[in-house]
């Protein structure tokens, strides 16, 4: 079954990107075909792919402006045979202001990703830390929203908003969005506050909370300025069997 997910939390530092980077290596490490799509000015997800984003001469900038087709700014990823992505840097953060006065632009990328979604298992999108047009675009794009939440003290805070804002894109642009469900990161066994976030949103937050939670690991942080996932910067790793963990679950979902 295709999916899009998008991986979104207008909180910075929950490991939203971590895990589009993670993920998407241990679903194509799995045999899946993976399009990572990185709509976050940032470029994090590009560069820790691998890619010198500000090289790339194609990015989800010029897709979303119309300046290339979506085979355009497709890039493989080195060393991961079922891996590709559409890049992104800075040049990003201005299209939000270009965009005004454009008709439905809520459904750019989307119209985009309809070209060439049958070619991929999953479709994963790596959303900005703020709801703005990017996010709302990957919204519509998307079939659900998978939600990293830190293990610390304001792990709800804003969390309200974005399932309010995923109730509005469900309600007004895109009716099959859903929530994929909650993936904790950054957990430190060694606190109580750890354990005690975990139980308090598993208490509050009706969604879906995946049995796999991500350790705060020294490798994870270290891989991205390597420009590899987990997997391959070190398989033996507690972030990377936890990421493979991750990525058994959501190929062995069924109800979304």
């Amino acid at each position: 079954m295709k999916r899009v997910i998008a991986i979104a939390n207008q909180k910075g530092g929950v490991g939203k990107t971590t895990t589009s980077i993670n993920l998407s290596a241990c679903l194509a490490e799995a045999g899946k075909k993976v399009l990572v799509i990185d709509t976050d000015p940032q470029g994090n997800a590009t560069s820790g792919l691998g890619l010198d984003k500000d090289e790339c001469e194609n990015t989800v900038y010029d897709l979303v402006l119309d300046q290339c087709s979506i085979k355009e700014c497709m890039y493989k990823v080195e060393n991961i045979p079922n891996l590709t992505i559409i890049p992104s840097n800075v040049d990003l953060a201005g299209a939000e202001i270009e965009l005004l006065g454009i008709n439905e632009k809520e459904y750019i990328l989307r119209n985009s990703v309809d070209y060439v979604k049958d070619d991929f298992d999953y479709v994963i999108i790596d959303c900005p830390p703020s709801l703005n047009m990017l996010t709302i675009n990957a919204m519509t794009t998307a079939d659900s929203v998978l939600v990293p939440i830190q293990c610390e003290y304001y792990a709800l805070e804003g969390i309200s908003q974005l399932i309010h804002t995923i109730d509005l894109v469900q309600q007004r642009l895109n009716p099959k969005l859903k929530i994929d469900g909650v993936v904790f990161t950054m957990y430190d066994k060694r606190t109580n506050l750890s354990s005690d976030v975990v139980d308090t949103v598993k208490n509050n937050l009706n969604a879906t909370v995946y049995q796999t939670i991500i350790p705060r690991n020294v490798r994870l942080a270290e891989a991205p300025s390597h420009g590899l996932p987990i997997n391959l910067y070190d398989e033996k790793s507690a972030g990377a069997e936890s990421y493979r963990n991750l990525a058994k679950e959501i190929i062995g979902r069924k109800d979304i």
